[in-house]
């Protein structure tokens, strides 16, 4: 199995196990930790959010959360 296909396994068991479970902040956390996963490294996860967040506003134009796990 490849690293990539393994992120997308782990990412899908992720959604699976913790996507229903209520409360915004928890599923904010089970978002987070599928983009960590798939980002595979902290400086792509960091490069990810940093683009995320950046709008016509400036760097800072949306939020990012990492939640709080579950």
């Amino acid at each position: 199995m490849s690293t990539s296909d393994r992120a997308i396994a782990i990412a899908l068991d992720l959604a699976d196990r913790y996507g229903g479970i209520d409360g915004a902040h928890h599923k904010q956390w089970v978002i987070d930790q599928i983009v960590r996963t798939l980002t595979m490294t902290p400086e792509a996860y960091q490069k990810w959010v940093a683009d995320h967040r950046a709008g016509d506003d400036g760097p800072e134009t949306y939020d990012w959360e990492e939640g709080i796990a579950p």
